[in-house]
This record gives C-alpha cells, structure tokens and sequence, in this order.
C-alpha cells in the first residue's frame, strides 16, 4: 500500500500538522482490513454537513471512487487514484474547473482523502513490466478506510438526530392543530377563561417555528403548545363539571323541598344568635359543606352578583355559577385560583366565595389572594361560607362597615 510515509503538498499549497496526524493515521491502518466502498460513500453523504461538506462535494468524491476498480478498499491495495481535472469534470456532471478545485479542497480539509503530490504536482502512476501500478501520484482514498468507522458513527447519529426532529415536529404540529380546535370551541360555545392571553401565548409560539429551528428549539416550543393545551382542557373540564353539578341540582330540586322548611345557621365563633333563615321552596347546593344555604340568602347578603347573571337575574345555582365565572375574570382572578377553589369547597361554595368578594370589593386588596386564603382554610377543613354571608346580612340590615378583608375574621 502507499502511503507509508508522510507527502507534503505541491506548490503553494501550505503543510499542517492536521495533515500529518491525517497521514500517520493511515500508514497505520490495522492488517487485512477492508470496507466497501460504496458503504462508507453512503456515510459520508449522512455525515455531510457534520463534515462540513456540500452537495458538489459529493459529486466529486463520487467521482473519484469511480476511478477506483475495485468495490472492496483494502489496506493492501494501491488506494491513490490519479484522474485529470478534464476526466473528473466529465464525471462529476460537467462540473467547472474553478468549482472542482475548491470543493477537492474541502473533501481534503474535511479528512475524507489525501494528496499525494507528484514532484511537478501532476497526477500519474509508474507501473511494473507486469502491468501493475507500483507508486502513484494523486488522491489518496486511504482515509475513507481508515475512517470508516468513524464515518459510520457519524452517519448513524445524524440519521437518529433528523428522525427525533422529524418526530418531534410531527407531534409540534398535531399539539398546533389541538390547541387550535380546541380553542375554536372553546370561543364558539362562549366558554368563560383567559383567551386573551392564551391566543397571544399560541401566537408568541406559531412565531418561533421555523424550518431551520435546531432540536431543542422544537422540544421547548412543544412543551409551551402542550402547556396550553391542558390549560384549555382543564378549563373545558371545569366547564362539563359545572354543567354536570347542575344537572345532578335539577335533578335532586325534588328532594330538597322536604318537611325541613326552615334552616338555622349558626357562627364559628358560636357566641352569637343562631339567625333563622326562611328556605322555602329554594333548592340548597349540593356541596360539600354540612350548611345547607338557600339561594335566597346568598342574594340578601350578596345582591350585586345578579347583576352579572343571564339576563341580569339569578335563578338558580347554576346562574350562581356562571356568574361567579365572569366577576373571577373582573376581578382578576386567574382560572387556576379558582379552580383550586372550586375543587377544595365546591363550585357552589367557591362561587359564594367570589360572590362576597365581589360585595366585599372596596375593602379586599387582592381579590386572588383573598381566595386563595379561603381555599387553603377550606383544605384544612377550617372555612365554610355561612359566617361570610352571615356577617353581610348582618351588614346590610344595621349599615355597618366590615373594615378587615382578612379570611379570619368570618
């Protein structure tokens, strides 16, 4: 094999020691080892960019294999082809002079072959009386041998890379389409939530995708489209919840009017008056809470949630509700907040809740904080709603101020 020594290059061409590391690399390609060439062609195609390599580029290097005889590069064969630029040229496509050169630069630079200059820099071989080539001067292709494995490494990494972005993309652009119908439902049946903000979100993130986008980007962008999507499945899960507590209140009103015309209601602090409360003929909510409370007396302690009812009334429970969704998103309340709320005491009593707050408007700071206090009193089990509205009656019918906002104080 040639090659056992390091070649410098011919003319101006400068000498650097990537070029001798790349020489020493293959006079010490291991004994009988071989690769086809094809194969490690295929690679190095993969591997292109990586290697800092063009199309063209290619081109050539297909072209110089095919002056190669064999399928099989073996370590000991004569590996170093020697084609004019006018034979190159007709089998790279009619490449340009100009272009030729530059891109057998590049597969140089990028370790892919090897020069091995003549002492007038043209290309030749000196053959035998048999025949046989016994030196030659031109491109070495003892590299692709040598760095076969490489190459294969290489290869396999860009093809894994290409098919997570391919993947990844994939499922960016379902999670798109998701967050689009979804949202598209969500508007058409006028479901109450933060919309604004979520449209600016999905749109801030449409304006980052792009084509040249590396994988990372395309990861951090899916987990933004993912988060709004279950921000809006949660809010349409609210949603069914709601409607369905409203139909479980329909559907139990006939129970509710029973022999028990009347309840008392009674402070936690239990040094004052149980006051008696007329509740015939309203439906109590079916929450949690051992206090049954009649719409009635929510609307005496609270009168100025009707006003955001349909229609400018409150009739029911479920009017109750849906009017505490519009006063959360007035008072600036988040969707989470009061959800966290409506879990922990019960969309009936989470919308009492909002509904004082809103009574209580002039003298609370921060509506959102103000129940999330209330939520975690009602985890600890330590909150119900009847003190609250108890405490508004008994404001409404002295004209007295409630001056502390504070949770602790019901």
């Amino acid at each position: 094999m040639q090659g056992e020594h390091v070649t410098t290059p011919f003319g101006r061409r400068p000498m650097t020691l990537a070029l001798v590391k790349r020489h020493t690399a293959v006079s010490e390609i291991s004994q009988g080892k071989s690769v086809n060439k094809w194969s490690v062609f295929r690679d190095v195609s993969e591997a292109m960019q990586s290697l800092g390599l063009k199309d063209r580029s290619l081109a050539v290097l297909d072209a110089l294999l095919s002056f190669y005889p064999e399928n099989e590069l073996r370590q000991d064969a004569q590996l170093v082809v020697f084609p004019s630029n006018a034979q190159l040229s007709l089998r790279a496509h009619g490449i340009a002079g100009a272009t030729l050169r530059r891109h057998l630069a590049f597969l140089v630079e990028a370790g892919v072959i090897l020069r091995r200059d003549s002492a007038n820099g043209k290309r030749y071989a000196h053959r035998g009386r048999g025949g046989e080539i016994e030196s030659a001067y031109g491109f070495d292709l003892s590299p692709l041998l040598s760095r076969a494995e490489e190459f294969a490494g290489i290869a396999k990494q860009v093809v894994a890379e290409r098919t997570a972005t391919r993947r990844a993309r994939e499922s960016l652009t379902i999670c798109r389409r998701d967050v689009r119908k979804l949202f598209g439902v969500a508007k058409e049946e006028g479901i109450e939530g933060d919309w604004q903000m979520i449209e600016a979100a999905y749109q801030d993130l449409v304006d980052r995708i792009s084509r040249s986008q590396s994988l990372d980007d395309i990861h951090v962008i899916l987990d933004g489209m993912r988060h709004l999507q279950a921000r809006i499945i949660n809010i349409l899960k609210f949603h069914q919840d709601l409607d369905n507590s409203s139909s479980n209140d329909a559907h139990n009103e006939h129970h509710t009017q029973s022999s028990n015309t009347e309840s008392y209601l009674e402070s936690e602090a239990s040094a004052e008056r149980p006051v008696r409360v007329s509740s015939i003929g309203e439906e109590p909510p079916p929450s949690t809470s051992s206090q049954a409370l009649p719409l009635s007396l929510v609307l005496k302690a609270c009168p100025d949630i009707a006003a955001y009812g349909p229609r400018g009334v409150i009739n029911s429970w479920r009017d109750l509700m849906n009017a505490a969704v519009v006063v959360r998103s007035m008072l600036g309340v988040s969707s989470a907040t009061f959800e966290d709320a409506c879990h922990a005491m019960g969309p009936e009593n989470a919308a009492i809740a909002v509904a004082c707050i809103l009574e209580r408007g002039r003298c609370i700071n921060s509506a959102g904080g103000y129940l999330r206090d209330l939520t975690r009193r009602a985890q600890r089990k330590q909150f119900s709603p009847g003190p609250m509205l108890m405490a508004l009656v008994r404001k409404s019918m002295t004209g007295t101020r409630i001056i502390s906002p504070s949770p602790d104080e019901e």
